[in-house]
């Protein structure tokens, strides 16, 4: 997968599209159009002029080998992450990732799992720092 050029930030709504193809690795707009629908309404028009601005952009590829065009992801899901993370820790935090982390740790209770891969995060750190 490629990186998200820097002048293209995926809009909310293509986030939600995205969210779709990193989870089902590659969907019709019908598809991709049910599963939106299943929460909320939206007219199918919307998502295949959505899909096609961002197969445009570079946010998505499409496979128009068959009648249906399959769509995937262009970007992976954890640069796009670590991208908005990176804009709000700048914006709200003075680019300082640990008050970030330590805010979103105060939101909501971790689980185990969740716990021992930030020790596990917090110990390369420290390796890393120690070098």
């Amino acid at each position: 997968m490629v990186k998200i050029k820097e002048t293209v930030r995926p809009t909310e709504g293509e986030l939600e599209i995205l969210a779709i193809l990193w989870e089902r690795g590659s969907a019709t707009v019908r598809e991709v159009y049910e599963t939106i629908t299943a929460t909320r309404p939206m007219v199918y028009t919307g998502v295949l002029k959505l899909m096609q601005i961002m197969a445009d952009k570079g946010l998505v590829m499409r496979d128009e080998s068959a009648r249906a065009h399959v769509y995937r992801s262009a970007v992976a899901k954890e640069e796009t992450e670590r991208r908005f993370v990176r804009e709000l820790s700048q914006r709200l935090f003075a680019g300082s990732a640990a008050q970030l982390a330590l805010r979103a740790l105060e939101m909501d209770p971790a689980s185990k799992e969740e716990l021992e891969e930030i020790r596990k995060l917090l110990a390369r750190k420290r390796l890393e720092a120690a070098r």
